[in-house]
């Protein structure tokens, strides 16, 4: 099967498409017009530095280089994780960052030291990084939901919260509904995605294998590698970022520190 090489008049008339979103703007008046420029510009420039980024790299293939751009790709998936809460605590930034990395990383090695093993090196940009990316962009969308809903919880069972660590209930106990809601809303959109990938959508992933020619087998494969590793990542980073939320929330003496939850942002 030959592989379609797109050309720049391709990428005009796929960017033309925005128009339909402008119309619709306009006829409702959501005055969305601005953001949907500045989208639209950050969308082409984002994708461009990216990719003049992954030529020099696949061009170097070093490890250094794939970990170089491995390391900012997740430092900036732990910030925009918090970014896109609308309650969070100070010190969030660093336990999202941590929760990120620590479970992003670890099944990605698992991915290309195990499940790859015959790829020779193990850094193989062609490997390492989307699969790495794919595992990250997935990862923090659970880290931030359930960052954002033990915050939320926290804040609205605050005298809930702090009669139960009255009455001689540790800090975990106080917790514990809290946490395991806020775990369950972390892990439910990978679980709603799995629950329906192959038959009401394909992943992309797939997609981009089957139209470069690639089995459809060999496609199946790989996507259901992709999505047990998002999975297995969304679990661990949503039940990291929780228990260190915990763990900065409440102190040693077992006392609520509400302080640190910030308001609303969403509604400043």
């Amino acid at each position: 099967m030959k592989y379609h090489e797109l050309l720049l008049f391709d990428v005009g008339l796929a960017a033309a498409l925005i128009v339909i979103n402008a119309v619709i703007s306009i006829a409702l008046g959501l005055k969305l017009g601005r953001l949907l420029v500045l989208a639209a510009v950050r969308t082409i420039l984002q994708l461009l530095l990216i990719g003049m980024v992954l030529e020099s790299v696949f061009s170097l293939n070093k490890w250094y280089a794939v970990l170089g751009l491995l390391l900012v790709m997740t430092i900036v998936a732990g910030i925009s994780a918090v970014g896109r809460t609308e309650r969070c605590y100070r010190g969030a930034y660093i336990d999202s960052v941590i929760a990120v990395s620590c479970s992003s990383w670890i099944v990605a090695a698992y991915a290309l030291l195990a499940i790859f093993r015959d790829i020779q090196p193990w850094y193989q940009p062609q490997y390492a990084i989307p699969l790495t990316g794919m595992i990250l962009g997935n990862s923090l969308n659970g880290v931030s939901l359930g960052m954002n809903r033990l915050s939320e919880q926290l804040a609205t069972q605050r005298d809930q919260v702090e009669a139960m660590l009255t009455l001689g209930a540790t800090r975990w106990e106080a917790a514990r509904s809290s946490v395991r809601q806020a775990v369950h809303t972390g892990m439910t959109p990978i679980i709603n995605s799995m629950m329906v990938v192959g038959i009401v959508s394909l992943p992309g992933m797939m997609t981009g294998q089957l139209l470069s020619g690639v089995s459809p087998w060999q496609a199946v494969r790989y996507q259901i590698i992709i999505m047990f590793l998002i999975a297995a990542a969304t679990a661990l980073g949503t039940v990291c970022v929780v228990l260190l939320s915990c763990r900065r929330l409440f102190n040693a003496d077992h006392q609520f520190l509400a302080a640190l939850i910030e308001k609303d942002r969403g509604r400043r």
